[in-house]
Order: structure tokens, then sequence, then C-alpha cells
């Protein structure tokens, strides 16, 4: 019998002939208030707190369905089912569209009554057990494939079950796993890092192999995905969410399910994870190095904002899909909103925009909430955890112009290539960092002359060009931050820990920042 009983209000005229599928109920450890007319129910429902209420639909005097609307005025949240003669489908839409939890036609026997009280009243208790269960047999299952030698198949898996238990938990957040989860993902960014380190440079180099013999990278996503459509004739849009990570893309994937059949594949983010290389090697189809080398006019140095280091895109993809060999009538469209205005625009151009055999769309938005919420105090208030931030994005896209030009897309049988350019993290802890003052001040990677940092908490690149990455003069080192750390320098060092410790950051090396969906929507 549970510690805390669960309260039933039974409502019918025929209360006495139903004392035994009471008692029945009380043996199992509900407490079960009999009434046998609407309005003493809605007089004890105005005194007591019920869990449950079944509501007889036919009694005389003030019927099931009347009661109903009065309960639900009462108390809106209470769980109602109503318990009916009549099999008519008229009435029983009716008292769905009344917001009934279930429904039970007479004659009802006591393993049905139960049956329904339990599926309501205990199915998050049980669900939760199962949960918890579930996860500890999943965390061992974790903690013991990190003792094993991994591929980037591996990795990429081992980071969706992740992902895919961070959505689980948060329907049940007073499990308390969430900390649990954490500590392993921060265990498994860890080991990611080394993995990352050991393997990247064989992956980027000129003759590093085929995107089947390495992870499919930045450069390699146009001409992977969206190619083949282009040449099977089809009409194509390519959205890319700037810093949409994997937990958020699952976040949302639910709210296009009966619009879109989704298919999705993964792929790596190159170094450094941040929109001026990443976003700019998508579009170039090529690692900085070599967009430097091949467009000098398009690869701009010594530069930290990240919107003048991405005007080129257009003309990136451009080239793109000329040294493709592909050449589309009417020309390929490329559009960036930057805010919602741009978006309210785009959104009212949509229709005409779908006629196009490509349309390159990028949006901003998920990207400016991450920086936002480092300088808002009201933003990190709402979005204390990785929880709340997951929930803000789908509120976001749930209620965003991007939603409805989907479903605008998906009714006029557009196939849809989604993805992102990098993800972010949390950062959390610092990393003393020495440079000069030309150094970059990203908080995830820097450049310039000479950097130091200790080797366990960032990647040090003392040639570029191993990473594929310009070098913008003599002694240029990249650093990398690995896990959840961020640089500082030393000078007010515990001022600036303070300021940056929880802030959503990206550039360096972790699961959240590399690891990212790569989604197909084909029109239902």
């Amino acid at each position: 019998m549970p510690e805390t009983r669960n309260k039933i209000l039974w409502v019918d005229d025929e209360i006495e002939l139903l004392r035994p599928h009471i008692l029945f109920l009380e043996e199992k450890g509900y407490l079960v208030r009999p009434a046998a007319n609407a309005d003493d129910a809605i007089s004890l429902v105005r005194r007591e707190a019920f869990d449950l209420v079944l509501l007889d639909e036919m009694m005389p005097g003030k019927d099931g369905l009347t009661a109903l609307a009065e309960i639900k005025e009462i108390n809106p949240s209470l769980p109602v089912v109503m318990v009916t003669k009549n099999e008519e489908e008229r009435l029983m839409e009716e008292a769905i569209g009344s917001r009934i939890d279930d429904y039970l036609t007479k004659p009802v026997n006591p393993s049905q009554i139960l049956s329904t009280c339990k599926k309501i009243l205990d199915t998050r208790k049980i669900t939760g057990a199962r949960v918890s269960r579930d996860y500890i047999a999943e965390f061992n299952q974790i903690a013991r494939t990190l003792l094993e030698p991994l591929t980037w198949q591996n990795w990429i898996g081992l980071y969706l079950r992740i992902c895919e238990w961070e959505i689980e938990l948060d329907r049940h957040p007073d499990l308390s796993l969430r900390q649990m989860l954490a500590e392993q993902k921060r265990e498994c960014n860890a080991e990611f890092s080394k993995f990352i380190e050991k393997h990247y440079k064989n992956w980027v180099k000129p003759n590093g192999g085929a995107p089947a013999e390495r992870p499919l990278l930045s450069p390699d996503l146009v001409r992977h995905y969206v190619l083949p459509l282009i040449q099977q004739s089809r009409r194509v849009v390519f959205l890319v969410i700037d810093n949409l990570r994997l937990d958020q893309w699952l976040t949302i994937e639910p709210l296009l399910r009966d619009r879109f059949t989704i298919a999705k594949e993964y792929y790596l983010s190159i170094l450094p994870t941040a929109t001026p290389f990443a976003r700019n090697a998508i579009f170039a189809g090529n690692f900085p190095l070599d967009i430097e080398q091949q467009h000098p006019e398009m690869w701009e140095k010594d530069k930290d904002d990240e919107t003048s280091l991405n005007r080129f895109e257009r003309q990136l993809l451009e080239a793109q899909l000329e040294e493709m060999g592909v050449r589309l009538k009417p020309e390929p469209k490329y559009i960036k909103i930057l805010d919602v205005n741009e978006a309210k625009n785009v959104e009212k151009q949509i229709g005409s925009l779908a006629d196009l055999p490509l349309l390159a769309l990028v949006i901003n938005f998920v990207d400016i909430l991450a920086h936002s919420r480092s300088d808002s105090e009201v933003l990190r208030e709402i979005t204390p955890d990785e929880s709340a931030y997951r929930s803000l994005t789908k509120s976001w896209f749930e209620h965003s112009s991007l939603f409805r030009m989907l479903s605008e897309l998906a009714s006029r049988g557009n196939t849809v290539i989604l993805t992102s350019d990098h993800g972010s993290i949390r950062g959390m802890r610092g990393a003393k960092v020495i440079g000069d003052r030309e150094t970059s001040t990203n908080l995830r990677y820097k450049y310039g002359r000479s950097l130091k940092v200790d080797a366990k908490h960032a990647i040090i690149v003392k040639d570029p060009r191993d990473y594929r990455l310009p070098s913008a003069g003599i002694n240029t080192n990249f650093l990398f931050a690995k896990e959840d750390f961020y640089f500082v320098y030393p000078t007010n060092y515990h001022y600036y820990l303070n300021y940056y410790r929880d802030s959503l950051q990206h550039g360096g090396v972790s699961l959240e920042e590399m690891i990212l969906p790569v989604v197909r929507l084909e029109p239902r």
C-alpha cells in the first residue's frame, strides 16, 4: 500500500450498488469518497482535494457533462473519467472535447476501474521507476564502453544515447538522475577530447581519406546531402540553424513529424567549432586554409566579429556549386536571417522561394539566444540549466516564422536538409592562457603568437596547417579548449573566471559542439 493514498471521488446516482467496487479499490490502496449526485460532488470538489473523479454521465438533475464543466472551472487540472451507458460516438466526442481524461462504458467491472485509476494516477510513478531502472543499466553500459577503444561511429552513437536520455529525464525532473547523467557526460567529454586530439589531424589531411573512412566533416555537407537531390531535379531547401545542438534538435523534432518523414544522420564540425570557420567550410566545401588560398578576397584575418567574417557565404556556395558543375535555372538564392523582422519578411515570400531549385537559409536565432544568455540576467534566470535551455529553444521554434515556413514548404513538396554549423557548451572551468594583445578574444579557441596553456585543458596546435587552418604569421598557433574549460587571462583572472562561468560558448572540443545532426525532411 502506498504511503500517500490517492483520493478518488466517485459520482453515481446508484452509488450504493457500487460498494463492492469501492471496497476493491480501497483494498488496492485508494481512498474513495462516494457522491450520489452532481451537486454534492461539486460541493466536495470545492472543499476537498481529490486526485481523480469517476463521473456518471447520466444522472437525475444535473447530468455528467454539466457537472464536468463546473468541476473543470473549479480545478482545471483534476483528472475526470466519464462512466456512461451510452456508446454513441457523438457523446464520446463531446465528452473528450470537454477535457475528460478517459471514459468507461457500463457495466464496469473492478479490474477495468483499477486499470483506469492506475493508468491515470500511477503512470508517472510506474514510469519513473522504469526510467530509473533503465538509466542505471544504461549508465553502467556507457561506463563499460568508455573502457574500450572507440571509433568515431561509436562516439556518435554514444552521444546520441546521452542526448536521448537527457530528453527522457526532462520528462521526469523529480527522479534526481540529471546530476548523475551530467557527471557521466563530463567523463565522456574528457575521453572524447583525447580521441579528437589523437585522430583529427589525420581526418583533415589532404589525403586523409574519403568520407567513408572518416566522419563526415563540415566541408562534406553540400556535396554529400544537397548535390544528389539537385541531380534528381528536386526542389531543395538547405537550412543551417546556427548553433543548434543535437539535444535541441531532438527536442523540436516531434513538432515536425506530422508534416515530414524524417531521416537523421550525423557529422562532426571542423575545429574551431565557431561560425567563421565551421559555417564558411560548409558553404565553401573546403577547409579554412583552402578557402584562404583559393579565395583570399573572401577570407578576412584578425577579426573576431563573426558577422563580418561570414559576409561571403553566398559567393562561397556559388563557387562550390560551380566547381561541382552545377548550373541551376533559376539561380539558387542565399538568405541569412538575423532578426524577427527579417524572418517575417522571408515568411511572406516563402511561396515564391519554394519554386527555386535551391534555397539556402541561415537562421541565427539560436546563436543569438546563446550569446544573449551570457549578458542577460533574465535569460540566465529562465534557463538555469540544460533542460530549461532545451525547453526555451522548443518554445521559440514552435512559435517562430521558421516553423511556419517549414510547414509551408512541406505543403509545397520541398525537400529540406536541416543542419547546424556547430553546437555550444556551458563553460564551467577556467583555463589560464598566456598571449599578447593581438590574440583573438574568443573564450573556447584562440589564435595568436606563442600562446601558452596547460595541455590538460586545451589542444595546442603549433602548426595551423596540420589542422587545415590559415596562419596569421610566424609563430602563430591555435588553442582549442577541451571539455567545459574556457580561456581566461592572468590579468583580473578571478573576475573574468566568475564573469564567464556558466555561459554558453563554442569554438572548442566537446560532444556538444562537434557532433551535429543532418536531417532530411521529406514532405508527407
